[in-house]
């Protein structure tokens, strides 16, 4: 069966970083889109980031454009969200979800469980 298992959540300062990974299983890494999406407190669903199956192409939102970065290993079928100069309302429980497609279509049949992003002094 399909599984998505995010880890490397936790407390982070602004100005900080964290590296965010999704580890997938049940399924032909390589042949899908990904993406990452978030959901703070109180508040909806946020798409972060996708990436192309191959990895050629990548897609931010402004909100994370040029501190965020989306990678992935089809290797070790692992897909990656670095998180740079983060900022306190990058607080969020950050998901990854598994595309319908090679390339992002924002259609998604699977999500993981999240991990807790905190960003305190």
């Amino acid at each position: 069966q399909v599984q998505l298992v995010e880890s490397g959540g936790g407390l982070a300062q602004p100005g900080g970083s964290l590296r965010l990974s999704c580890a997938a299983s049940g399924f032909t890494f390589s042949s899908y889109a990904m993406s990452w999406a978030r959901q703070a407190p109180g508040k909806g669903l946020e798409w972060v980031s996708g990436i192309y199956s191959d990895g050629s192409d990548t897609y931010y939102a402004d909100s994370v454009k040029g501190r965020f970065t989306i990678s992935r290993d089809n290797a070790k079928n692992t897909l990656y969200l670095q998180m740079n100069s983060l900022k306190p309302e990058d607080t969020a429980l950050y998901y990854c979800a598994k595309d319908l497609r090679w390339y992002p279509s924002y259609e998604y049949d699977y999500w993981g469980q999240g991990t807790q992003v905190t960003v305190s002094s």
